[in-house]
């Protein structure tokens, strides 16, 4: 196949895509894009956005991208330039076809004239108009990147809500506007400026979190921010994109041996039932002692439901350093809204999770567990489900129950293959 390096670039992307495991690139999420571009840091030392690799995959730019994001690019492929991978494929760039010149016909002297006087004139007026509009669109380069400084403290040790306290140094490095992101989500960006080093921002919930400074649309750097509790920790979130938490403090949430909340404790909070909420209960310790990619996770779970739902469905999460493993389950009539987390998302409406259901009104025994990053998951004590993770191995920093009702726990036990214990209660 014949290709121009516009295409050659969005290829490549792609195989970098299939490399880690994406076959279906039409349904990567944001998460997905960001995964991409710590892959690509890995192996070449330079930050992409995930916002730019997504436009570079979908071929959405008007000029060929920096040197140094196709250089990276290139040395995820173990090729030292773009142009040391470009010229191993020789046979299949073309340059871009070149304008060919117009044809004229003969006609009057005058009428000719005229003609091509209105036509060049034309012609200048496009390229001006062109002209000035790519000088005000095209973005300055970022250099001095290698520069910039990026650390951050808390101001306690595990309350929540948290305040963070970023310390940066970005005066050497040439780039249009800065920012800094709490972590995947884009509306907790704060734009800073050159000659100041200090800002403060509230985390809201618990979590391992991965803050980025970006220049113009790129990440130059980041940093981990673990945000634990050493304790359950409750909260609800109104069941749409929005991420405004609402803590439920109490210390009533084991009765009769059992994990949970009641309906009066989550009204005593002044959170109102009758909307549609997600409720989660959360668990991060201080220290992180288990791999990723070797553990064990057994529990015993129900739901009761606050609001008549058609769909009632509970999430067990594990929480990696900067990943997740979720497993959602719900009724066998709405498995197509089943779904698992693996690095990538399996979701119940492309892929058959009806192995993964259960009456999540009932008492139900769940195990996940991984071995050299193979996945499999048992409900009461049968092995419904197994598939690869592409979450590269690290520590797990905490788990969550979710559910769009209270929850109950009989118990927990999350250990390592070789027996350490991040966490074992049975209430």
């Amino acid at each position: 196949m014949i290709m121009n390096e516009r295409d050659l670039i969005k290829e490549v992307i792609l195989e970098v895509f299939k490399k880690c495991g994406y076959a279906d690139t039409g349904h990567m999420t944001q998460r997905d894009f960001d995964y991409i571009s710590t892959e690509i840091e890995k192996k070449s030392g330079i930050l992409i956005s995930g916002t730019t690799i997504k436009r570079l995959s979908l071929g959405d730019f008007s000029r060929l991208p920096q040197v140094a994001t196709l250089n990276a690019i290139a040395n995820y492929f173990d090729y030292k330039t773009w142009q040391d991978l470009k010229a191993s494929r020789p046979s299949i760039i073309r340059p871009e076809k070149e304008i060919p010149s117009p044809v004229v016909r003969k006609e009057g002297r005058g009428t000719l004239k005229n003609k091509l006087v209105y036509f060049i004139a034309s012609i200048l007026l496009v390229i001006v108009i062109l002209g000035l509009f790519l000088f005000k669109s095209k973005p300055s380069s970022i250099s001095n990147a290698e520069k910039a400084r990026f650390s951050c403290q808390r101001s306690t040790r595990n309350d929540i809500p948290n305040t963070v306290i970023f310390n940066y140094d970005i005066d050497q490095v040439k780039a249009d506007s800065f920012f800094i992101q709490q972590s995947w989500d884009k509306n907790r960006r704060k734009r800073i400026y050159r000659n100041t080093h200090t800002l403060t921002d509230i985390y809201y919930e618990p979590g391992y979190h991965i803050a980025k400074l970006i220049a113009n649309d790129s990440i130059i750097k980041t940093i981990d921010v673990h945000i634990p509790t050493d304790r359950w920790f409750f909260y609800a979130i109104d069941n749409i994109a929005n991420y405004i938490p609402e803590y439920i403090k109490t210390d009533r949430y084991i009765n009769n041996g059992i994990l949970g909340l009641s309906t009066q404790v989550v009204q005593d909070n002044n959170i109102d039932i009758t909307k549609d909420k997600l409720y989660q209960y959360t668990y991060f310790p201080s220290e992180m002692t288990v791999k990723s990619n070797n553990f064990r996770l057994k529990t015993r779970i129900r739901m009761n439901e606050v609001r008549n739902s058609l769909c009632p469905a509970i999430a067990i999460e594990l929480f990696c350093q900067g990943h997740f493993i979720l497993m959602k389950t719900t009724n066998k009539g709405c498995a197509n809204k089943a779904s698992l987390l693996l690095g990538q998302e399996i979701k119940g409406n492309e892929t058959d999770l009806t192995a993964l259901t259960f009456d999540v009104s009932q008492w139900t025994d769940v195990e996940i567990a991984s071995i050299n990053n193979l996945v499999s998951i048992y409900i009461n004590n049968k092995k419904v489900y197994s598939a690869p993770s592409f979450d590269p191995v690290k520590y797990i920093s905490g788990l969550a129950f979710i559910s769009n009702g209270l929850c109950e726990v009989d118990n927990v036990e999350l250990t390592g293959l070789d027996g350490k214990i991040v966490y074992k209660n049975e209430f």
